[in-house]
């Protein structure tokens, strides 16, 4: 699986004009599930968000996690963290995972991040989503289950 998390003071989806998930500080996280993924590697994958130490302490260090920070996450699904752009101008993403696989496996970290004592906010798998968000510092972290 792969993730994108952007550390942020603020974030909220919307669609249509309906705001379906919010957070205050936390963690935005982009999430794609790919071919061969499985339950084991979403858990996983939460379980490292959970401990990753990005957030500040009284020192001014990124030296505390999510959870010893007090924050909260937005989970957003995003099959284009797929793309292959390899050849030609047009991303492929023949490597993200099956819709009903790609979704299964999106509520199952969003679950998995709950488990670990982090409020989680959610959009809506495979809708078209406005995401607005304020990243803190900015801090973007890419993770890959592969990597």
């Amino acid at each position: 699986m792969r993730a994108l998390l952007q550390r942020v003071t603020a974030a909220r989806v919307e669609i249509g004009g309906a705001t379906v998930g919010e957070i205050g500080p936390g963690l935005c996280i982009l999430v794609c599930a790919m071919q061969g993924d499985t339950e084991a590697q979403a858990d996983a994958l939460a379980a490292k968000v959970a401990k990753l130490r990005i957030f500040r302490d009284d020192g001014g260090r990124m030296n505390r996690s999510v959870v010893d920070a007090g924050g909260a996450a937005l989970v957003v699904s995003q099959f284009t963290l797929a793309a292959d752009t390899r050849r030609g101008n047009r991303p492929g993403f023949s490597a993200a995972a099956a819709p009903d696989k790609g979704q299964r496996l999106y509520e199952r970290f969003a679950a998995a991040l709950q488990g670990h004592r982090i409020p989680v906010a959610t959009g809506r798998f495979g809708a078209d989503m406005q995401v607005s968000l304020t990243n803190d510092g900015p801090v973007t972290i890419w993770l890959d289950t592969d990597a």
